[in-house]
């Protein structure tokens, strides 16, 4: 069986020993967040009572920025890993590495936040391989665990170890989604488009952008979310309209924005880039 080691200690030869300095981790100013719902409450009962949460939405609706801002929130350390196919359970969990002192032990990012309690962010979940994501079970009922098999240890979580994963309901498939296992273990919190008015108000705030301009920027949103599942996987998401507000701010034409910040990167189709082009026109009007 593996041998459990108090939080923040580790045996004779691993990298991890003693406190890791998690000061790169914390956040030194508020990142800007705009509550829509329930959704800061909810996520700081969930803190307090040390419940991993899931975090459910459309690509760029604000979920990483949701996570900052609470882990700010709270003054808590923020480790964030952009899951991928390719990502091992060793990419979360460390690894032994060969050093011109020998073999030692390197914690990965989720065993990190573990030892010396920060939030671990597993951003689009969904996209890492089905046996990688068991490796987080452990931690997300009674036994607050990480089994480190390779080294024979079992890592007790810190007291403010929190879980967050997220993912994009809308690219599920039978090959990338979690299971019902996983998901089980989370509280969940939807996340979607803000209402109109409040997306404008989000774009002038972060794109510098004038009241018309955001405006306009929403309805070419809309435009594009209506052809979702017309051709459209996606439509624009909220972090596309600020970055098109930035270009047209900056003094790049609105047209020429739309186009670099909206309509280019969201389809590679020319027959879609031409009627989307056409459905945004009429927002120019």
């Amino acid at each position: 069986m593996p041998t459990a080691f108090p939080a923040g200690s580790s045996p004779a030869g691993s990298s991890s020993a003693g406190a890791l300095d998690l000061s790169a981790y914390r956040l030194a100013a508020e990142p800007y967040y705009r509550p829509v719902g329930d959704e800061i409450a909810v996520f700081e009962a969930a803190w307090r009572h040390r419940l991993p949460v899931m975090l459910k939405g459309p690509t760029g609706c604000g979920k990483t920025r949701f996570v900052e801002h609470m882990a700010w929130r709270l003054g808590r350390p923020l480790i964030t890993v952009a899951a991928h196919e390719d990502m091992t359970a060793a990419d979360l969990a460390g690894r032994f590495l060969l050093t011109p002192e020998g073999t030692v032990w390197h914690d990965g990012p989720l065993t990190q936040a573990v030892r010396h309690g920060a939030i671990c962010y597993l951003d689009e979940i969904v996209e890492a391989r089905q046996d990688t994501t068991v490796v987080i079970h452990p931690l997300t009922d009674a036994r607050r665990m990480l089994p480190l098999e390779k080294r024979n240890e079992l890592v007790a979580a810190h007291a403010d170890f929190h879980l967050v994963i997220s993912y994009n309901p809308g690219y599920q498939s039978a090959v990338k989604d979690l299971k019902e296992s996983t998901k089980q273990r989370f509280i969940a919190i939807d996340f979607d488009y803000p209402a109109p008015a409040l997306e404008a108000e989000i774009v002038m705030r972060e794109a510098g952008a004038d009241a018309a301009l955001a405006r306009t920027l929403v309805a070419i949103a809309a435009c594009s979310r209506n052809l979702r599942g017309h051709g459209l996987d996606e439509g624009a998401s909220t972090r596309m309209l600020i970055h098109a507000g930035r270009l047209a701010a900056g003094g790049v034409s609105l047209e020429a924005a739309v186009q670099a910040g909206i309509v280019l990167p969201i389809t590679d189709d020319a027959d879609m880039r031409r009627a989307l082009s056409a459905a945004i026109s009429a927002c120019f009007a």
